[in-house]
């Protein structure tokens, strides 16, 4: 498995964890870690062993953002193409948690803000310690948010919610998130390494090829009709009658046990 610097790569079983992993930045951003983040994510859903991919962060927060120091150097360097880079950089990171045939779990063990706020909700499944936090921050340094923050954070709040979280640039609490939309679950702090695997591993026992339909369907559905909608269900519900994966469901539903799917 391939080396990084400012990521680290575990696989376990069906579960690939992504860490990001400058603990003493609060994993803040550079160029290195996003392109690093970048190509971790191309090797695990390049992986059929992979069911679902995990993104957390090491230490205390999830992700502050694009490094501070980083920027102010931009600034008196005048590099505009660096930081070009950097911003942009999140277009292929989003692309492919978006295209992956795993459902992208991020893992909210700390405050997750700027930048890092929208890495965490371009994921497609949220969990979170209840002592992390979600902040859009830009405003508080003069910037416009970026990272997919007007895409993501529109279509899980509202037109009107996400203005007044963009304009007030104010970290949100996990317990206010959780009622937001912005994550699925939340956890005490200290159960949340344990939370997260039961709940990667609970979809990665569910039949892959289904699984990565509806991750489909799901994401198609925002620029579809619902007659578009219908025939791409037929179609995708047509290919899953014809899989070992279905053949196995109803057998094992039939005889009351657990099923055990292999992406066939």
């Amino acid at each position: 498995m391939t080396a990084y610097a400012q990521v680290a790569v575990e696989v376990d079983g069906p579960v690939g964890t992504i860490t990001l992993n400058r603990a003493d930045k609060l994993n803040a951003f550079t160029v290195e870690m996003v392109q690093e983040l970048k190509d971790a994510l191309d090797m695990l859903a390049g992986s059929a062993a992979v069911r679902v991919i995990v993104l957390t962060g090491a230490g205390r927060a999830f992700c502050a953002g694009a490094d501070v120091g980083l920027l102010r150097s931009l600034i008196e360097r005048f590099d505009e193409p660096t930081g070009r880079r950097l911003v942009d950089g999140m277009r292929g990171v989003s692309a492919v948690m978006r295209e992956a045939p795993q459902p992208v779990l991020a893992s909210l063990n700390g405050v997750a803000a700027g930048g890092g706020a929208n890495l965490a909700l371009g994921c497609d499944l949220r969990i979170a310690a209840d002592t992390a936090q979600i902040g859009q921050v830009f405003m508080k340094i003069g910037l416009h948010p970026d990272w997919g923050g007007t895409f993501f954070l529109p279509r899980l709040v509202g037109p009107s919610k996400a203005l007044e979280l963009l304009l007030g640039a104010e970290l949100v609490d996990a317990a206010e998130c959780l009622r937001l939309g912005l994550v699925n679950r939340v956890v005490p702090a200290e159960r949340l390494a344990a939370a997260t695997r039961d709940w990667a591993r609970a979809i990665a026992a569910a039949p892959p090829l289904a699984v990565r339909r509806a991750k489909q369907a799901v994401y198609r559905s925002e620029r579809a009709s619902l007659e578009e909608m219908l025939d791409y269900e037929l179609d995708a519900q047509l290919a899953c009658f014809e899989t070992a994966d279905f053949t196995e469901g109803l057998a094992a539903f039939t005889a009351k046990r657990a099923p055990e799917f292999t992406g066939r």
